[in-house]
């Protein structure tokens, strides 16, 4: 293996942050991203097993080496009710290395919401890897290609995708959007809840086209949560930890009220729906929010208020609790917060990967803090 000569900047979590760090990945999941009480046990009996993996950053990589994602690929509303068995992970990783003719030297989430910010834990627990505190979006997408490095050019395959039975795929394409068509016809075929292990990094790529520092924003916004039920002000104290972080620091409570109905079917290899929340103080006004696993676009009465790749998150009013998008029920009470997305998902390239259009909503982003004129 071809680690940096340099010491690394090495860090270790207790099994006691997995709570908090579950919690703040479930708000940068925007509603998707799996389970994250599910994602916690796994990471949880993993390290009771194998030990904790230490977290090291992206430039403690050396250029040359390999990184290799971990991930549970499907549909939420299936995720919640099929879980990894550990061997699924193995056989996704050490396919991918046998494939390519590499091994890891580290693990990295590709996306830092719910469950997915688990299953790297649970991945680099079991090889004894380290997890790099990175992931490829800042927050959750629903569809492969929607990713850093693939809006940069880092080949989406090969990708192995393995089932509760411990089948396998070997994906390999060269085109991204090729990649997720293909690989949701077999997640479908396994039963929409399998492990992947796609995008081989180098460290080198990991440094220029991640989204750093994820895993330890996630863990600061899930003791944040904490300190604030504390002092009864749980959405207050998200808000003003948000506001310090590089990425997130435009954030906005776009609405209170109450779910009035809620439309969700799985279809296509997705969760796809829409949410309708009445106002909390009884006055005429409604919030829509759409959804393809995660949040894409709220309107308050027909004016987008957030729009993709800005997050969207929905989260109890009493307690900032995230509510995922297979969680929403009708009487829950809520509120909606909007938040700024990373630079690097805003650009124009970006934007043509998991911009509005990508999801078939015919408007142009706009920042979240130009449409509230936040400063």
């Amino acid at each position: 293996m071809n680690r940096p000569e340099k010491q690394m900047t090495k860090s270790s979590l207790s099994v006691d942050d997995l709570v908090d760090l579950a919690q703040g990945a479930a708000f940068l999941g925007t509603g998707g991203g799996g389970d994250p009480y599910i994602g916690m046990l796994l990471a949880r009996h993993a390290i009771e097993e194998f030990g904790m993996p230490e977290i090291i950053e992206p430039e403690d990589l050396g250029d040359e080496d390999t990184v290799f994602t971990s991930a549970m690929l499907g549909a939420p509303t299936v995720l919640v009710e099929k879980a990894a068995s550990g061997d699924d992970i193995d056989l996704s990783i050490n396919k991918l290395a046998e494939y390519i003719g590499k091994k890891p030297v580290a693990i990295s989430p590709i996306e830092i919401g719910g469950m997915n910010s688990m299953i790297p834990i649970v991945a680099a627990a079991r090889m004894g890897l380290p997890i790099v505190n990175s992931d490829g979006m800042g927050r959750a997408f629903p569809e492969i290609q929607m990713v850093t490095y693939n809006v940069y050019g880092v080949a989406t395959t090969p990708a192995v995708i393995v089932d509760e039975h411990l089948e396998s795929v070997i994906v390999e394409t060269s085109d991204a959007k090729r990649a997720e068509d293909l690989i949701r016809v077999c997640a479908i075929q396994m039963g929409l809840s399998v492990m992947i292990s796609c995008y081989p990094l180098s460290g080198k790529q990991v440094k220029e086209y991640g989204v750093s520092g994820t895993l330890r924003i996630a863990l600061g916004i899930g003791r944040a949560l904490v300190a604030g039920r504390q002092r009864g002000e749980p959405v207050q104290a998200l808000q003003d930890f948000l506001r310090t972080t590089r990425y997130y620091n435009h954030c906005v409570v776009l609405f209170d009220g109450k779910v009035a109905d809620v439309h969700r079917e799985t279809t296509r290899g997705f969760s796809i729906g829409h949410c309708h929340i009445a106002a909390i103080d009884g006055s005429e006004d409604s919030m829509q929010i759409e959804f393809q696993n995660e949040n894409l676009v709220a309107r308050i009465n027909g004016r987008t208020v957030a729009i993709v790749p800005d997050l969207i998150s929905v989260v109890d009013r009493e307690t900032g609790q995230t509510i995922t998008t297979e969680g929403l029920a009708y009487g829950q009470r809520v509120k909606v917060i909007g938040t700024s997305a990373a630079p690097v998902m805003r650009t124009p390239e970006s934007l043509a990967v998991f911009g509005p259009q990508a999801f078939g909503i015919e408007e142009e982003f706009l920042r979240i803090e130009e449409i509230h004129k936040l400063i």
